[in-house]
């Protein structure tokens, strides 16, 4: 089941995507899209029903697609997880992941723009698939009971700013800004995805492909990686968990390295969980909101 949401920021209402890729509004059967919807499978099959059943209102067209989950708790982030990109990072595969925590507020929709932190000459793309807890998962020893808390999955763009983060000391001063995580266009629900192991991922500037890779190559599985975050957190239902990105990030191509610049158009896309097409825009001083 494809889920999503519609309307303007702050004010989305869920939908979901039929059989024929008609866009349905749910909003006369469920509030949002959350942990506690995911999780609750009785739901989800009347949910399933409704859209099958054809009476579900229709989107109108032009309307914004938002991000396709309501607000998580927390997003947790995860570096240096597939094989390649450790490789052209010069470096071997830590004996514990990279975690590091990014605010919700740093999520857009899957077509909304991705604003240039103001001065930024090196901020980066990085696409990820996203992990949404479905059930609440604490002290977790098994892979495989971890995999099952998981709600569904989604498209991500973990948007980072290069100079913030070597600047140290935390790799999240440059995870963290306004619009540094889109996310979708839709969520697909856990049960419709086989194998979170076999997804290919693909990232594209401007129509130039820069990267290209498989959750086949991930250093941890999906259900590895949740175990051990479960041993450092409670996982609450709703909770995002984006799990690293494939090699061929602007950071480690050869000089002049290509960081995103104002006006580029960056689209990415998980297999079967859409692609998602975004603008870069500067933002300068003045206009930032206080």
């Amino acid at each position: 089941m494809k889920l999503l949401s519609v309307g303007p920021p702050g004010e989305e209402r869920p939908a979901a995507l039929d059989d024929q890729d008609v866009l349905r509004d749910l909003s006369a059967a469920v509030p949002r899209i959350d942990g506690d919807l995911l999780g609750d499978p009785v739901r989800l099959r009347l949910i399933q029903d409704l859209i099958a059943s054809g009476r579900l209102p229709v989107v109108a067209d032009g309307t914004r697609i938002g991000p396709p989950v309501a607000r998580p708790g927390k997003i947790v982030g995860v570096g240096l997880n597939y094989q390649d990109h450790a490789e052209e990072a010069g470096v071997a595969i830590p004996d514990e992941p990279v975690v590091f925590l990014k605010p919700s507020s740093s999520i857009v929709g899957p077509y909304d723009a991705i604003e240039l932190p103001p001065g930024s000459t090196t901020t980066d793309y990085e696409v990820e698939l996203g992990v949404v807890l479905g059930r609440r998962l604490s002290r977790c020893t098994d892979p495989r009971q971890a995999l099952a808390a998981v709600g569904g999955y989604l498209n991500a763009d973990d948007v980072s700013e290069r100079t913030r983060i070597a600047a140290g000391p935390t790799w999240a001063k440059g995870k963290c800004a306004d619009t540094f995580t889109p996310i979708g266009p839709w969520l697909v629900t856990a049960d419709a995805v086989e194998d979170p192991q076999t997804l290919s991922l693909e990232l594209w500037v401007d129509g130039e492909s820069r990267q290209r890779g498989t959750t086949a190559r991930m250093a941890r599985s999906v259900g590895e990686l949740l175990a051990f975050l479960s041993t450092l957190m409670t996982l609450e239902p709703g909770d995002l968990v984006l799990t690293g990105t494939p090699g061929g990030v602007a950071a480690l191509r050869p000089e002049p390295r290509p960081f995103l610049r104002d006006g580029q158009v960056v689209e990415a896309e998980v297999a079967g969980l859409g692609r998602q097409r975004t603008r870069v825009m500067a933002v300068e001083e003045a206009e930032v909101a206080v």
